[in-house]
């Protein structure tokens, strides 16, 4: 643990199988309250998600408690730290889904689509056959991207299924069964999402193992095809090369994020469309 960083942020999940979510979540409120960790954890019957933040020792003994739950001992992982606490306090809550699609009938833990490290996954999308899908909202898509990555221009996670099916249609139109890259902050939406678009007849799918997050922690600047930075749901707003920390803030009012070099002039009328600012 860093005298200057004293924070250590873990964003994590895991599809599995849970027998008993609430039992659970009753053990990690009582572990999370004796670590003194902050953040949220979301445990639902398909598994676990979250981002917590706390002392190095404290972080390393939760993750370690994770990986003991069933079908959790490859738990994904991203580390960062933090120089002010990025959370308020620590909140464990049972869910239907540790990341809401409104499908019912998926195994992420089975049918996602074949996870592929930074380097193979440079090589994928510089295909310029292949079809790469920004999984996020706009306004994060907004803060950075892929380059060629589609945006879907939802608003929620839950808008995404209505339009893959909308765009899957104009695909089989055409007679195509392409190649399709599709990418998250950190894999979760994208696992989930490959499941969805197996589950709609396409099978040559792709996702980016660890996400935009491991993607620009591993990947050299000078090799990556990522523009922009990529936003994060914390105190930090949004990350670069390297986890660095990016120059943004986020409106009080919308919840939006903007750039610091930017006036920032809000109607917080819950559009959710970008650019949200004057």
């Amino acid at each position: 643990m860093s005298d200057t960083a004293p924070f250590t942020v873990a964003a994590l999940y895991r599809f599995a199988s849970f027998d008993d979510p609430q039992g659970i979540a009753a053990d990690l409120r009582s572990l999370c309250a004796s670590l003194d960790t902050r953040g949220t954890l979301i445990v639902a019957g398909e598994g676990i998600n979250g981002t917590v933040a706390g002392r190095a020792d404290a972080i390393a003994t939760l993750v370690d408690h994770l990986r003991q739950l069933p079908g959790c001992a490859d738990l994904d992982v991203k580390y960062a730290t933090a120089h002010v606490a990025p959370f308020a306090r620590m909140k464990v809550k049972v869910k239907p889904e540790i990341v809401t699609l409104g499908v019912g009938n998926l195994d992420p833990a089975h049918q996602a689509g074949t996870h592929l490290d930074p380097v193979d996954w440079n090589v994928l999308i510089a295909d310029p056959d292949t079809i790469v899908i920004d999984t996020r909202n706009a306004y994060e898509v907004a803060v950075g991207t892929f380059d060629r990555a589609i945006d879907p221009g939802t608003r929620a996670f839950r808008d995404f299924p209505g339009w893959f099916d909308a765009f899957a249609a104009d695909l089989k139109a055409q007679g195509r069964s392409p190649k399709i890259a599709m990418f998250c902050t950190g894999g979760i939406r994208c696992e989930k999402s490959t499941a969805l678009v197996k589950a709609r007849g396409f099978d040559n799918v792709y996702h980016l193992k660890g996400g935009i997050l491991r993607y620009l922690e591993e990947m050299p600047e000078s090799e990556s095809r990522w523009q922009g930075d990529c936003y994060v749901f914390d105190e930090r707003v949004a990350v670069g090369h390297g986890l660095k920390v990016g120059d943004y803030s986020t409106c009080r009012a919308c919840g939006l994020p903007y750039p610091n070099d930017t006036a920032h002039a809000c109607a917080a009328d819950g559009s959710g469309v970008w650019p949200h600012r004057g």
